[in-house]
């Protein structure tokens, strides 16, 4: 993640997103620098517009799920084991004093 940190922070000082430019600022932040993981970062974000996708991401409204039927039906399902074996509980304890 600090490689992304590194990537936004340079994308909102208007710095060139490079793996030179990356490494100098997890450099400065202390941490061990990767090359690997920088050039990995620095090409996944050759073609995206930083700003955009934070802009869009703010305006993407999350709903609440609500559960589906099969989570229903497994919710129904569970409750009727549950009693079965409630049931199954005081017939054994039933037989054992005859």
């Amino acid at each position: 993640m600090e490689y992304i940190y590194a990537a936004l922070l340079l994308d909102a000082a208007g710095k060139e997103i490079n793996e030179s430019n990356l490494l100098e600022v997890i450099k400065a932040a202390g941490i061990a620098p990767d090359e690997a993981q920088a050039k990995t970062v620095v090409s996944s974000l050759k073609d995206v517009n930083i700003k955009e996708v934070i802009k869009n991401a703010q305006n993407v409204q999350v709903q609440p799920q609500q559960a589906s039927h099969h989570e229903e039906h497994a919710k129904k399902e569970e409750k009727k084991e549950e009693k079965k074996s409630d049931e199954e509980a005081v017939a054994g304890l039933a037989s054992l004093f005859g």
